[in-house]
């Protein structure tokens, strides 16, 4: 077959999806359809480009790579013969944007500028995905970066639009001379006795998707401190020997830091880009999409630990 824009959506609706029934049903497809495309699309690129599981399907390693470029070339494709009025001076408006805990927030900042440089983001820090919600509906944002979890999705009326940006695993912050620091990994169960640090509520989720883990593991854990602060004062804290964290797969740890995956990865976190659909066209969302993306691969560029995770994870798969 030839490559047409109508694989690269069908691709793109299945990663922000994170399920080919779901896309399917976005897309005005059966499930069967659905299915059948994608595994065309597969021998095309003679690649996996989802891993499939239980719980829906995961892009793999080259599926990143694929996906973020099929993005690109969509969002180009959108902007096709679309030019100011002539004579029109472009004017410049502001996006309000709220954005949770996340690593990829000053590097999607940074790929607007280029991308959209008629656009400026004004941002406000929102902890609480589910706060999130409530301001994109009540009109008091017009962007945003939430989180959710798997099984857990973000619920939301149709004046709001979202995308997911990326699914990635959560991996455990110990301190470098904790008597697992040396493994490649570390089971959820082997942490049952430490003392631990987690953020707080965020409506979305967490941390009950954490105590599930641990119980699914065997235990509930024996102290927890919450924490929601600078993440060098809490790496410092972890160093010190005052507890272990789960943490987001790109953090940088310090030198008294490891930051190690999870034994068959059972806690997982979606970062999803968010927006009022009367507000914000699906051109600029397209291309906030592009710059958070962009940013999380620069991020993951600069995570040798989650490289190492990924390789070892999708060749064990494929295997």
């Amino acid at each position: 077959m030839e490559l047409e824009l109508r694989h690269l959506r069908v691709l793109c609706a299945i990663a922000d999806a994170g399920s080919v029934g779901r896309a399917a049903a976005e897309l005005g497809y059966s499930q069967p359809a659905m299915s059948t495309q994608l595994r065309r699309i597969e021998r095309y690129f003679g690649e996996a480009v989802f891993e499939r599981g239980p719980a829906g399907v995961r892009l793999t390693a080259y599926g990143f790579e694929v996906v973020a470029q099929a993005r690109d070339v969509l969002a180009r494709a959108d902007a096709i013969g679309r030019r100011p009025a002539s004579g029109a001076a472009p004017s410049r408006r502001t996006l309000r944007v709220a954005a949770t805990n996340s690593p990829m927030l000053a590097g999607m900042l940074s790929g607007v500028r280029t991308r959209l440089p008629d656009v400026s983001l004004a941002v406000n820090s929102v902890y609480a995905s589910s706060r999130i919600v409530e301001l994109l509906e009540g009109g008091g944002v017009d962007v945003a970066i939430a989180a959710d979890y798997p099984g857990r999705e973000l619920v939301h009326s149709d004046a709001v639009a979202h995308r997911g940006i990326v699914t990635e695993p959560n991996f455990v912050a110990l301190p470098s001379r904790h008597p697992l620091a040396q493994r490649a990994q570390v089971a959820l169960a082997d942490l049952a006795e430490e003392a631990w640090f987690l953020t707080p509520d965020d409506g979305a989720g967490w941390p009950g998707v954490f105590h599930a883990a641990c119980a699914a593991a065997g235990f509930s854990p024996s102290a927890v401190h919450e924490f929601l602060g600078d993440r060098l004062e809490l790496q410092g804290m972890i160093a010190d020997g005052h507890g272990v964290a789960v943490v987001q797969a790109t953090t940088r740890p310090i030198s008294e830091v490891v930051v190690k995956p999870l034994i068959g990865t059972p806690l997982w976190c979606r970062y999803v880009l968010a927006w009022r659909r009367d507000v914000v066209t699906e051109a600029t969302a397209d291309a906030l999409l592009q710059s958070a993306t962009a940013a999380y691969r620069e991020l993951v560029g600069r995570s040798p630990h989650l490289r190492t995770w990924a390789a070892r994870m999708w060749n064990v798969s494929e295997t």
